[in-house]
Order: C-alpha cells, then sequence, then structure tokens
C-alpha cells in the first residue's frame, strides 16, 4: 500500500479521525502548559542554570511518575480508555486552572511545582491510554506504521505549536506573573476541549477488550503487581518487543542529555546568561530545529517501511542521528547545533515510530496498556539517568565534545546491541503462553 492511499484509508476511518483530534487538541495544551513550566524553571531571572539546577529540576517532576507508572498501566486494560481520556483531561483542567490560581494570589512556590508534578505525571498516563488504544481505531496492523507515524508526529507538531504559542506570549507580553498564568489558561481550556472531544469515541470503542467489574483497592493494588510481572514475563518470552523497548529506553537517555545540553547553551553559551527571554526565544530555535527532523522522519518511515523492517530501519535511525551529534560535537556555533539538531530529530523520531510499530504489532491487546505504561516508565527513568550523568559530566554552558562523542558511540553500542538480538531471534516475536489479563 502506497503513502498516499494509507493516508486516505487512515483519514476515512472515524474512530482514528476522533481519536487523533482528542491527542491533538490536548498536545497544544501540553506545549503551553510546558512553554510555562520551562520558562519558570530554566529562562526566568531567579532559576538554576547550571546543570545540577536544570537535572534537579527534571528528577522532581518525573521521578514519582517513574515509581508509581507501572501499576497505571493494569488500568488501562482494566478501564474503558475512552473514559481516561475524558475523565482524566477534566482532572487535567483543574489542575492546570489551580496552579494559575496559586500563581496569580501566592507566587511560585512548593504548590506550584507540586501541582505540576501531577499534570505532568497525569499526561504521561493520558498519553499511554492514547497508544493502547490507537490499534483498535486503525483496522488492522497492517496500518499501525501509518498510524504510527502520522499520530506521535502530528502529536508532536501539535505540542511544538502550543510551545511556539507560550514562548511568544512570554516575550510579547509585559513583564509580569501574567505572562506564565496567560498560557496556563490557555492549557486548561485546551484541556477541557480534549475531554469533551473524547465523548465523540463511543464508551468501548478504544477498548480494553471485555471489561471487568472494578474490584475493591486493595484486591486491585495486589492484582496489579502481579499482572505487571506477568507482563513483564511475557514481553519477555516475545523477545522483539522487549528488545525494542530496552533499545528505545538507551536511546531516550542519550535523547535528553541532548535536551539538557541544548537548555544550557541557550541559556548560558549561545546567549547572554542574564538574558532569559533572548535565551528562551533561542532554545525554542533548538527544539523548532529537532522537531522539523521529527517532521521529516513522518514522511521518510512510511516509504522506509516499504522496503525495510521497522526492526531495521531503527538500526538506520539510530546510526543517522548521531551524525547530527557528531555536527554538533565539531562545533558550537549556532548554525551547526541548529542543523545537528536537525537530523538527530529525524533518527529520533523514525526509531520511535518504528519501535511503537514493532510493541503494538508484537503485544497482545490483554498486554498492550501495561506495556505502554512501563514504557512510559523506562523514559522517565531515562531522563532521571540523563539529569544523574549530566551533573557529572556536562559543564555550566551545556556544550563538550568530548559528550557528543561518547555519546555517539554509546548509540552506535546501542544499535550494535540490538542488531544481535534481532538476528538472534529472526526479527520475529517468539509464540507467548495463553493470552491472559494477569
Amino acid at each position: 500500500m502506497s503513502l498516499l492511499g494509507d493516508l486516505a484509508t487512515l483519514s476515512k476511518r472515524a474512530g482514528f479521525t476522533k481519536l487523533l483530534g482528542v491527542r491533538l487538541v490536548s498536545q497544544v495544551g501540553d506545549g503551553m502548559f510546558q512553554a510555562g513550566l520551562a520558562s519558570l524553571f530554566f529562562f526566568s531571572p531567579q532559576s538554576m542554570a547550571e546543570p545540577g539546577g536544570v537535572a534537579s529540576a527534571l528528577v522532581v517532576l518525573l521521578l514519582p511518575y517513574s515509581l508509581i507508572g507501572p501499576f497505571t498501566g493494569p488500568f488501562l486494560d482494566r478501564w474503558r480508555r475512552r473514559q481516561v481520556l475524558f475523565y482524566g483531561n477534566l482532572v487535567r483542567c483543574a489542575l492546570v486552572a489551580v496552579i494559575a490560581a496559586v500563581m496569580a494570589l501566592l507566587g511560585v512556590g512548593p504548590a506550584v511545582g507540586a501541582l505540576a508534578l501531577c499534570t505532568l505525571g497525569l499526561a504521561r498516563f493520558l498519553l499511554s491510554a492514547l497508544s493502547a488504544g490507537l490499534p483498535k481505531v486503525v483496522g488492522g496492523n497492517e496500518r499501525l506504521v501509518m498510524a504510527n507515524s502520522v499520530v506521535p508526529t502530528l502529536g508532536g507538531i501539535a505540542m511544538g505549536l502550543g510551545a511556539v504559542i507560550g514562548v511568544l506570549m512570554r516575550v510579547l507580553l509585559p513583564e509580569s506573573a501574567s505572562r506564565e498564568i496567560s498560557s496556563l489558561v490557555a492549557a486548561a481550556l485546551l484541556y477541557l476541549g480534549a475531554a469533551l472531544a473524547a465523548l465523540l469515541l463511543a464508551p468501548g470503542e478504544l477498548g480494553p477488550d471485555g471489561v471487568e467489574r472494578p474490584a475493591p483497592l486493595g484486591e486491585t493494588l495486589r492484582r496489579t503487581a502481579g499482572e505487571l510481572g506477568a507482563a513483564v514475563t511475557y514481553l519477555l518470552s516475545r523477545g522483539t518487543p522487549a528488545a525494542a523497548l530496552v533499545t528505545m529506553a538507551l536511546h531516550r537517555f542519550v535523547y535528553y542529555m541532548e535536551l539538557i545540553t541544548i537548555i544550557l547553551a541557550a541559556r548560558n553559551l549561545l546567549s547572554e546568561p542574564s538574558d532569559a527571554d533572548a535565551g528562551i526565544a533561542l532554545f525554542g530555535t533548538l527544539g523548532g530545529a529537532m522537531v522539523a527532523g521529527h517532521f521529516l522522519a513522518v514522511i521518510l518511515t512510511p516509504v522506509a517501511h516499504e522496503r525495510m523492517a521497522p526492526s531495521r530501519w531503527t538500526l538506520v535511525c539510530l546510526v543517522v542521528g548521531t551524525v547530527g551529534q557528531l555536527a554538533v560535537a565539531v562545533s558550537y556555533s549556532t548554525p551547526v547545533f541548529i542543523a545537528g539538531l536537525f537530523v538527530f530529530g529525524i533518527g529520533v523520531q523514525g526509531a520511535k515510530i518504528a519501535v511503537d510499530s514493532i510493541i503494538q504489532g508484537d503485544v497482545e491487546d490483554a498486554y498492550r496498556g501495561r506495556t505502554f505504561a512501563i514504557y512510559d516508565v523506562m523514559f522517565n527513568m531515562s531522563a532521571c539517568l540523563a539529569a544523574a550523568v549530566a551533573l557529572l559530566v556536562l559543564p555550566d554552558v551545556g556544550w563538550s565534545w568530548t559528550v557528543q562523542v561518547g555519546l555517539a558511540a554509546f548509540v552506535w553500542a546501542t544499535a550494535f546491541g540490538y542488531w544481535r538480538s534481532v538476528r538472534a531471534l529472526g526479527d520475529e516475536p517468539r509464540r507467548a503462553g495463553p493470552t491472559a489479563a494477569g
């Protein structure tokens, strides 16, 4: 099937169109919300502009969900995912509205950080629900590659658009807390819109199949622990999804190292450290270059998948991304940074699309919610590990040619390990035991 044929087929499926709408509206809100957080934590005059400060902020925001996240997956395999999207976005709307009110009345304090942490954790949970529900609306596994190209990339573009709007608010509005509050209010309204958009889907349209009646909380938690163990055992027994998950988690470590690098470089190296507005504008430019690479990946990946297996495309993308990293290692000038991040963005998104396809195609629906929750947690743990390593090896300006070369070598080693695993499996999932919910 050609690229245009796949796009036409997907666009005709009402369930897919509705689910995509929920994701796009919510991710524009995510971009606006995270732009406000970036402004608060990294690009305000009082923010921490050294590796320790950036690393601490990432750990505080991501580690708690990494600890509780595995216990959310089984709920996606038990609760109707459409209802999760509806109520989850309503809760996000309320949380962000409260954050805006607290900032307006009391200023920035621990309460804002705690509420932001809850909001980000819920966002990751809802993205897992969106990913778990996607195979139910695309009309078969043969469309998953195209769906996994279109949905995450359009979601990333939507998030980037929201971030750009948030940055423009930061730059154009008068200097006051209202700059952050305005983007937060807009994000809250978008989350409300995403909740209402979820109601366009039928209650059971996103699965899971055979929803059970709710069990008491204690029993649910005990079952959750057992079901997580069953999911891990299942993934290991299948082989291919486990190898893909580990590979992508390792690559995400590199991605977050690069993210910390560009935050520090935009603030301390490529602009005057005292000019926070110039720093956040430059960070938006560098991030935009990476998003542009993501957009090109959505065009290249379906074409590549007509010629090679997703596992091979994953390897190609991992290696191609290192070309961009090595370019950044050569020079820290802004044009080279932009070009290198563009190429790196192609590799990051292309590999992720392929891995998403492998996981969704090789994991049965009974385990899919837990798998994506585990996937999410592995991403967050990668970010926390990157924060710890960045604290040890990155200078205050972010850029270091030795670190960039070392990260590229790490990606090559990851690609080699994945290649060996795929070859040992014959690029086919092993047959697991009977399908079970846990």
